[in-house]
């Protein structure tokens, strides 16, 4: 050896002077820096992010965000559901309603960040399941996998020696009993024997699968929903009617793809509204409502008119649309005349509970036309009234002693200025209150039949009471099909979850002087049940067998196993 090839000696450096003196590959032990990685390029990221969003793992992390998101929807008010809700708790909050409405919890299902997690899970689901599809019809094609070579590996290995017995018989036994299981099973010939491999179970991935495509089904259907529905909201006078149309609605919102040509041309007529409330000596909190009934005169092309009872749980449905009872109240009928003795305002007046057990409501009225100056009448309808120290108020929500308790304000009320205004509101700070001698805005206490005339000439009177209901009328042509989806989902995940899945061998060897039995299993979910039923599989198939055995033939395990995860031998994956 030369010097030049020679290996350096202990404590003596290694040559740096070219690349074939170099005794390593590492170039950072060779004085050259780092290894660097090749870069993933676009392509290689994009199948990077791909594979990500198309994980299980995401799939779970944005159906738990979406239900997350939907929380607001039902701890805030939303403005397709109840607009003047969502207005009033704008009112009450002041900055911190604005803060949320910018976030776009009022319109929860509608907002960017809920359709951008909505739009996210639906394409992670699709990634996810199309490939899986695809495999699992193939292994509903493919057969049985072979008998591993040694099953001693094996859950429930059970070893049995059988003199005396058909090896041919007793495998075709084993057959028979594992087809009666409802095993898929396929006969195989090997060297020195012959085998049963049978599985079981793949109805589970089955279910699997279709509570994927079912949930994809659900995301699919309430999109459809939201592009095609229409809700609206109407209040109906008990003796007065509805027709569906778009100006008969107090509020409407529909889909982007809603066409006002399909709304089903029916109309109703509200004949009565009867509630009913907690009496005292009843169980219960006095004044809780106990039941609310509709009672409907239904028109539809085509068919005879129909009368029907409404009540919360208890919807109308006719061809194309839903009718549910959403809320009620009292319309007391009230007459307003100016100082010229014209009637400026007339007819039940919808009042606006204010929340209280009793049903104190608010009432006001707008007389735009009354001469010299426009009038409003502003006040409180309260069923069972009382005024004292707390003011007006009622003591219960039934119409026992109903009373109106009102004032009188005149001056502009803005109705010219082109500005939208809530029908049920007005702003008294800018008009000015109808006073008596002393100087003091007069007050009205009025009952059914009695009339009030002021000092100006204004005179108003209460003539009687009616009720009205609220009602919300609803149509999704994608509302059946969801919940289509949700039960197959529903199947699906039982299946999923309570189906094991199972591999089960059997290999008969035939002897001098009879056979040689063996069985095992593989668990390809949790299945505490396996290693027991392997080991009955075995003790059927010898009791099977003509005459009495010796208990040394009783199958016996050869040892506790458990089964393999990864089995390097054989076909069992």
């Amino acid at each position: 050896m030369n010097e030049k090839t020679r290996p350096p000696a202990r404590g003596e450096a290694a040559p740096t002077t070219g690349a074939s003196d170099s005794w390593s590959s590492k170039p950072e032990v060779d004085g050259k820096g780092p290894a660097t990685l090749p870069g993933l390029g676009l392509r290689g990221t994009l199948l990077f992010l791909w594979r990500q969003l198309t994980s299980m793992q995401t799939a779970l992390i944005l159906l738990m965000l979406l239900a997350i998101a939907a929380v607001p929807g039902s701890l805030y008010p939303q403005r397709s559901v109840n607009p003047a809700l969502t207005e009033q708790f704008l009112e009450e909050n002041g900055r911190w309603g604005e803060i949320l409405d910018a976030l776009g919890f009022f319109e929860v299902f509608s907002s960017p960040w809920f359709s951008a997690i909505y739009l996210l899970l639906f394409i992670s689901l699709i990634g996810c399941i199309v490939p899986r599809v695809g495999v699992h019809l193939r292994q509903l094609r493919a057969k049985p996998p072979r008998t591993p070579s040694r099953l001693t590996r094996f859950a429930g290995y059970t070893r049995t020696e059988l003199p005396g017995a058909d090896a041919d018989a007793l495998l075709e036994r084993a057959h028979k009993a594992l087809r009666r299981s409802r095993y898929r099973t396929e006969v195989r010939e090997e060297k020195s024997s012959r085998s049963v491999s049978a599985e079981r179970g793949l109805l589970r991935e089955t279910g699997n699968l279709a509570f994927h495509i079912a949930m994809v089904g659900v995301l699919v259907c309430l999109a459809g929903g939201q592009m095609t529905s229409y809700r609206g909201q109407i209040t109906i006078i008990e003796e007065q009617g509805f027709s569906n149309s778009l100006t008969q609605y107090d509020s409407f919102e529909s889909g982007a793809w809603f066409d006002e040509s399909q709304m089903p041309p029916f109309r109703f007529t509200l004949e009565d509204f009867r509630a009913t409330y907690v009496q005292p000596g009843e169980s219960g909190n006095v004044g809780e409502p106990r039941s609310f009934e509709a009672d409907v005169l239904v028109t539809t092309p085509g068919q005879e008119q129909r009368s029907q009872t409404l009540q919360v749980n208890k919807p109308l449905h006719v061809d194309g649309a839903s009718m549910y009872l959403l809320g009620n109240g009292y319309a007391p009928e009230v007459t307003v005349t100016d100082p010229q003795g014209t009637v400026v305002a007339e007819g039940p007046i919808i009042t606006v509970p204010l929340g209280d057990m009793g049903y104190s409501s608010q009432l006001v009225i707008k007389a735009p036309d009354a001469q010299p100056e426009q009038t409003a009448v502003v006040g409180f309808f309260l069923p069972t009234g009382t005024i004292d120290d707390q003011g007006p108020r009622s003591l219960y929500p039934d119409a026992l002693d109903p009373q109106l308790a009102l004032t009188v304000h005149q001056g502009d009320l803005g109705l010219d200025s082109g500005v939208p205004q809530n029908a049920y509101e007005v702003d008294v700070s800018t008009l000015t209150p109808v006073t008596g001698e002393d100087g003091n805005p007069v007050l009205m206490r009025l009952y059914p039949g009695q009339e009030f005339e002021l000092p100006d000439g204004t005179t108003v009177s209460f003539d009687g009471l009616r009720r009205y209901a609220a009602f919300d009328i609803a149509h999704d042509p994608f509302e059946r099909w969801v919940l289509v989806s949700a039960l197959i989902a529903v199947g699906g995940l039982i299946l999923s979850l309570f189906v094991p899945r199972r591999r089960v061998w059997v290999r008969v060897r035939s002897t001098a002087d009879g056979a040689v039995l063996e069985v095992a299993g593989l668990a390809r979910s949790d299945d505490p049940m396996l290693e027991e039923d392997v080991r009955a599989l075995a003790t059927t198939l010898q009791a099977a067998q003509d005459g009495p055995r010796d208990s040394a033939h009783r199958p016996q395990p050869d040892r506790p196993s458990q089964a393999p995860q990864d089995p390097s031998e054989g076909s069992a994956q």
